[in-house]
């Protein structure tokens, strides 16, 4: 086919901005779009020109759509996930792809066993920004990188979103962010440790975490939806140092620091252009990906994914356990256990 059929489940704000992204990738065609009310529905679809309109999810499945985009709340995720999975709809969800680990294994298997395409909507992995930063640290520009420093912290309005009910969670919205940035640069840690506050809901508010691998390197991070905490990120390396801007995950600029006697400090600036609102690469490469045949992108794994929610998992065990239970059992020696 020349071009995919994508379907659009949800019409908040992250919904609007990827169909607009959308009509940026010549082999996407957004044709159909679900809501809870056929009102909303009708008025997303009048937005963007969208012949297919519904207020049933599993009625928009059943419709002549190749694929779907998931963009509700995160509770919902797993749930509608699976069922575009079992209908043969190749699917993109809006991160976090699960609750837990757990959810997202069992989602990988159903998407394996569907022969389908299935990804977690990572789009920081696909910015041109991520992708300059990734090959400077393949390349040796900072020489072995040794730690990695980055955070997402804002004081989001309390207005009643879904981010404030049963299920919310800023360590899966926003330090879901941070966590990916180690794995990718660090890989996988060997010791995790992590506090932070829980309201009694179980909705965490705010973490500090501290990600530990061989050779004492390490990754600081930190998220939190209730005050600001330094958007920037850092990457340092036995020869330099990068610094990417504030807002690391969608940022357009960073900066190549290398320091020597007698010269001292030398900076090389880096800008990548931002495409659309920042998720037409990731929206491309998912198109051309499903057109290929392929159903899993390389940039993304359902593998790499899992990993990192095993590090989530981690991180909030840690920070919902009693603080007498945290200091008796500290998070496990991951090289040990293999």
């Amino acid at each position: 086919m020349s071009a995919l059929r994508w379907g659009v489940a949800g019409t908040g704000g992250i919904s609007r901005q990827i169909t607009a992204d959308f009509a940026l990738v010549a082999e996407a065609d957004v044709v159909a779009v679900s809501s809870r009310a056929q009102a909303t529905a009708d008025a997303f679809a009048d937005d963007f020109d969208i012949p297919e309109r519904f207020d049933d999810y599993s009625r928009m499945l059943d419709s002549d759509i190749d694929a779907v985009y998931i963009g509700t709340p995160h509770v919902t995720h797993f749930g509608l996930a699976r069922q575009a999975l079992l209908r043969g709809r190749h699917v993109l969800c809006e991160k976090p792809i699960g609750l837990n680990a757990a959810e997202v294994r069992e989602l990988a298997a159903v998407a394996r066993s569907s022969g389908v395409f299935l990804m977690e909507a990572m789009w920081m992995k696909f910015s041109p920004l991520h992708r300059l930063l990734k090959t400077l640290v393949d390349d040796g520009a900072i020489g072995e990188v040794r730690s990695v420093r980055a955070a997402f912290g804002a004081p989001f309005p309390k207005d009643g979103s879904s981010r404030w009910k049963p299920g919310g969670s800023t360590l899966l919205d926003q330090g879901i962010y941070p966590v990916t940035l180690g794995h990718e640069l660090l890989g996988e840690p060997l010791r995790i440790e992590a506090s932070g506050t829980v309201r009694e809901d179980g909705v965490d508010l705010r973490q500090a975490y501290t990600l530990h691998y061989p050779d004492a390197r390490f990754l600081q991070g930190a998220s939190s939806m209730e005050e600001f905490l330094d958007q920037s990120a850092s990457v340092s390396g036995t020869e330099g140092w990068i610094t990417i801007d504030s807002g690391f995950w969608y940022a357009s600029q960073l900066a190549v620091h290398r320091f020597s006697m007698p010269a001292g400090e030398t900076v090389t600036e880096h800008e990548a252009q931002r495409q659309g609102h920042g998720y037409t690469p990731m929206l491309r490469e998912t198109t051309q990906a499903i057109l290929r045949g392929e159903v899993e992108h390389p940039l993304h794994t359902l593998d790499a994914t899992v990993r990192v929610f095993d590090t989530l998992d981690e991180i909030r065990r840690q920070i919902t356990a009693p603080t007498t239970e945290r200091a008796a059992e500290p998070s496990p020696d991951r090289k040990a256990l293999t």
